[in-house]
């Protein structure tokens, strides 16, 4: 059964702050209207449970947008997917989303460098809607993880899709150890690649109003996009949806 939600969107997310701080949309109303009109009716009770506890959570912007992860869910559906990955893990938002997504034979790697969240928050739901046989949760450093992954001949080209929301330093590492894990065909999403509009930011008055974090972050994430429009071995789209999303289809 789908929760109606209505009203939800002005939930707080974090630090007082509302879902409209997940999105760069400009008009709030807008946003509120995507929500309750089209992602809200739909929402499983379980996503929805889990959405609500995860805006509990000290460091609930961190989380994927509900929008978000309807959209992943709709892909790999689309793509038929059984085999997926997910590169940051925080409470299991948006794996529960991916989770549902897959056949009940599918499987998704997760990979965190902690799991304190995602057992106290995440993993009961994700355990109560049925689908914790999916979870290969995998802790440490993501990137010893994905090498971890790719020694074993099998892993190579087997996932169809995988998510990528960690330590934006690292992302064209991971992106790199992706494209031998993900099938040509598959997807990668990225989040965070726009960074508030951030990466627009090119007059010194407007570079003067970001914090130093945000200019920095800005900077990482300007050199990814750069990278990856340059990359023939995928064909990219960036989203403005949630904190800009760059999806990465693998074609060689």
């Amino acid at each position: 059964m789908a929760a109606t939600g209505a009203g939800e969107g002005k939930r707080t997310a974090a630090g007082g702050g509302s879902l409209y701080t997940k999105t760069l949309l400009k008009s709030e109303p807008l946003y509120q209207y995507v929500l309750e009109s089209t992602v809200f009716p739909r929402e499983p009770d379980c996503l929805r449970e889990l959405r609500l506890a995860t805006a509990k959570h000290p460091r609930a912007i961190m989380a994927a947008s509900p929008d978000q992860v309807q959209l992943f869910g709709l892909l790999i559906e689309l793509l038929g997917a059984k085999n997926a990955i997910e590169v940051g893990v925080f409470t299991g938002y948006s794996l529960l989303a991916t989770a549902l997504a897959l056949p009940d034979d599918g499987k998704i790697v997760a990979i965190d460098v902690s799991r304190e969240s995602y057992d106290e928050v995440g993993a009961p739901v994700i355990k109560k809607a049925g689908v914790a046989h999916k979870v290969d949760f995998r802790l440490g450093p993501a990137m010893s993880v994905l090498d971890q992954l790719i020694a074993e001949e099998k892993n190579k080209s087997r996932f169809d899709f995988a998510f990528v929301d960690a330590d934006k330093v690292n992302f064209l590492g991971y992106h790199e150890r992706l494209l031998q894990l993900v099938r040509v065909g598959g997807l990668i999403a990225y989040d965070n690649t726009l960074w508030g509009g951030s990466v627009a930011a090119a007059a010194p008055a407007d570079k003067a109003l970001l914090s130093e974090q945000d200019r920095s972050f800005a900077g990482l994430a300007r050199e990814f996009n750069a990278a990856i429009a340059d990359d023939r071995r995928v064909q990219p789209c960036q989203l403005a949806i949630a904190d800009g999303v760059m999806l990465c289809r693998r074609v060689a």
